[in-house]
């Protein structure tokens, strides 16, 4: 006797149809269209997040750069200032300092300052 495989078949397409909920027109709706759109998705979604580190840096950076000039020194020079100075802070947590705790970070300048 042959196997069918409708119960399983119609598990799988409903997968793929979930993933594909809130396309454009027939990207939503027609087999063929579903899996080449999901795809794609899944693919650029892989991408954008490695995007989103890189921009995160970005911004951590500008953050940074325009905090250290206030207080009179370039980006550059400060960190190879805490680096001289064995600080071993990453820009997200210099970029939250300056952003939250100005104290903090003007005794962080200082340091980089004198290194």
């Amino acid at each position: 006797m042959r196997t069918k495989s409708a119960v399983y078949t119609r598990q799988r397409k409903k997968k793929i149809f979930r993933l594909a909920k809130g396309s454009y027109a027939t990207k939503k709706n027609r087999w063929r269209m579903v899996i080449q759109q999901v795809e794609r998705a899944l693919a650029y979604s892989y991408v954008g997040r490695k995007d989103n580190k890189a921009n995160f840096r970005t911004l951590w950076i500008v953050r940074l750069n325009a905090a250290v000039r206030q207080e009179g020194i370039s980006y550059n020079k400060f960190i190879f200032g805490l680096k001289k100075a064995n600080i071993t802070l990453d820009r997200k947590m210099l970029a939250d300092i300056a952003v939250n705790d100005n104290a903090v970070f003007k005794q962080l300048v200082e340091i980089a300052k004198s290194a």
